[in-house]
């Protein structure tokens, strides 16, 4: 799940230690929110940010939250056609799990892995919000228990 640092970090969710992703107005990333389950685990990627990078880990505590900020006038993510008995947009409530220690960058991460083992690799993939194959998942949890290499 990507967010830019100083709109919504790891810091942020750290200090909250709980928070809804709201405003994800793309269908489908909103489809994979919608099959996100409680107990579900979810990388904290920071995008928009040199290096940008997967920073943390955070838990799915709330599934098919509906997203407020559809409803909301005056906001960057109000949906006209949202209604409150059919709205449009849900979303997933977060609990911070972990910082880790270090960041794992984009380009580590393409240096890593293939397109088909993990989406944020993909060239032009601008999605929010992607899916994770478990086998993956564990070898991005492998790296950052390990120092980081020197090319």
């Amino acid at each position: 799940m990507k967010s830019e640092p100083d709109v919504y970090g790891i810091a942020d969710l750290e200090r909250d230690r709980t928070t809804i992703w709201d405003g994800v107005r793309n269908y489908q990333a909103r489809n994979f929110l919608k099959s996100m389950e409680v107990g579900d685990l979810a990388f904290f990627y920071h995008s928009n940010t040199k290096p940008p990078g997967i920073v943390g880990l955070m838990k799915i505590i709330e599934s098919q939250v509906v997203d407020p900020s559809q409803f909301d006038l005056d906001g960057d993510y109000y949906d006209p056609k949202s209604t409150q008995t059919a709205p449009r947009w849900h979303t997933v409530k977060l609990e911070f799990v972990s910082r880790f220690d270090r960041q794992i960058d984009l380009n580590e991460l393409r240096d890593r892995f293939t397109p088909e083992e993990l989406l944020v690799v993909k060239q032009g993939n601008r999605l929010s919000v992607m899916p994770t194959i478990e086998h993956t998942a564990g070898k991005i949890l492998h790296l950052t228990e390990s120092p980081k290499p020197t090319n």
